[in-house]
């Protein structure tokens, strides 16, 4: 690669007084210190999809409204992607799930992980949104993060108190990640090295 392959770090959530910003921030942060890769925040409140408002599937990348040109323009220009968001219910933000619907061929054969975060780290919304990226024919990491945030991180705005204190336990884990984020980009070029491209 000419550039060095760029990670989106995906801010899942887009609850008024939601904490994914900072907790996103401060994972883009800690793993872009030292990598070879560009990690970017992508935020989906700056998107702002409408509910999924395409007349026709998205495999078949017949577009017709402009927000989903600029979505499929935004995603395709990223090497890989950590999806980080909290559990809701077991689950995972209905805004996160219509992000991703909203295109198919895009997110094809591009890296991507998770890094959840709950009470008991956000386990079961890791497992349903890999299955969904899964689907998407996107290549998983062989490792995500679940990050547990108590009530004693919060204050009485429900906001962290101290993101740094919170997070510093899965730094090693940022760095595995971007490791194997380093991995994929490498084979990525290897590939394209073979087909002479």
């Amino acid at each position: 690669m000419n550039r060095p392959a760029s990670i989106a770090v995906v801010v899942g959530s887009t609850r008024p007084a939601r904490i994914c910003l900072d907790i996103a921030t401060w994972v883009c942060g800690s793993i872009q210190a030292s990598s070879p890769l560009r990690y970017e925040l992508l935020d989906l409140a700056d998107v702002g999809l409408p509910l999924l408002d395409e007349p026709l599937k998205a495999s078949l990348q017949t577009y017709k409204h402009e927000h989903t040109k600029r979505w499929s323009e935004r995603v395709q220009a990223f090497d890989g992607f950590l999806f980080v968001t909290p559990q809701y219910n077991w689950g995972y933000p209905a805004v996160l799930k219509n992000a991703l619907d909203y295109l198919y061929v895009e997110w094809h054969d591009k890296p991507a992980t998770v890094l959840t975060y709950g009470t008991h780290g956000g386990g079961k919304a890791a497992k349903q949104l890999q299955e969904v990226l899964v689907g998407l024919h996107m290549r998983l990491l062989p490792e995500h993060i679940e990050a547990a945030i108590g009530a004693g991180d919060l204050d009485s705005n429900w906001q962290l108190v101290d993101v740094e204190a919170t997070l510093a336990p899965i730094r090693s884990q940022l760095r595995t990640l971007d490791g194997h984020f380093s991995e994929a980009a490498l084979a990525v070029d290897s590939d394209l090295f073979a087909d002479g491209k």
